[in-house]
């Protein structure tokens, strides 16, 4: 009678630590990797190195979690820096100068793509309403090559710029640049051009009356 109580107790110890052991496992599957096995049975006893193992393979997991939580923390730092870093290059490949009250200049230097483009028009209309400026100079004395896009990016611009109620100049035109755009055949009628900045600035302050 003896043998048998202790036999159901032995069962129920068993089917307790079994529980205890599929509780554990189900928390860790749910990224708890702090709960751990009680691991009540004697050294001898077949599950008892099974439970050390699964406690073993818990820690090791969670020392990996914690070591991976550390580089995905790492890595957005990181991002975050590259994403400022885009943003202050992003300023700097379009800024715009007030060199007049009133007067912007946006000067263009390097490579004019699509998303340069628009980029750059919206930092200038932005600008434009900040500043409520009457005129708005673009320089593309930094462009030695353009092409039948980027002189459509250029139209497209002074458009937006017209329709705020802003004069567009465009300074600065390379004589290389001059011949391709007579070659393609695009019109520029629509964008009042000067030789330089400085001579569209004076030919807008004389025109209006503020410098003789």
């Amino acid at each position: 009678m003896s043998d048998l109580i202790k036999r159901e107790e032995l069962e129920s110890a068993l089917l307790e630590h079994v529980a205890d052991v599929l509780i554990v496992l189900a928390d860790v599957g749910a990224g708890d990797y702090s709960a751990r096995v009680k691991n009540t049975l004697p050294e001898g006893h077949p599950l008892f190195t099974l439970t050390a193992g699964i406690n073993e393979m818990i820690s090791s997991l969670a020392a990996e979690q914690q070591k991976s939580a550390s580089y995905r923390s790492q890595l957005e730092e990181k991002l975050a820096m590259i994403e400022t870093q885009r943003a202050a290059i992003r300023e700097l490949s379009t800024p715009i100068i007030e060199v007049w009250e009133g007067i912007l200049c946006l000067p263009v230097v390097g490579v004019l793509d699509s998303t340069r483009s628009a980029e750059m028009t919206e930092a200038l209309l932005t600008a434009i309403v900040e500043k409520k400026a009457r005129c708005s100079i673009i320089d593309i004395t930094g462009i030695q090559v353009m092409d039948t896009a980027t002189a459509d990016h250029f139209l497209r611009m002074a458009k937006s710029v017209k329709l705020l109620g802003s004069e567009c100049m465009l300074t600065g035109v390379h004589p290389n640049i001059a011949q391709t755009i007579v070659h393609m055949g695009v019109d520029l009628s629509e964008v009042v051009t000067h030789r330089n900045l400085r001579n569209a600035l004076t030919h807008y302050l004389r025109r209006s009356g503020v410098a003789s």
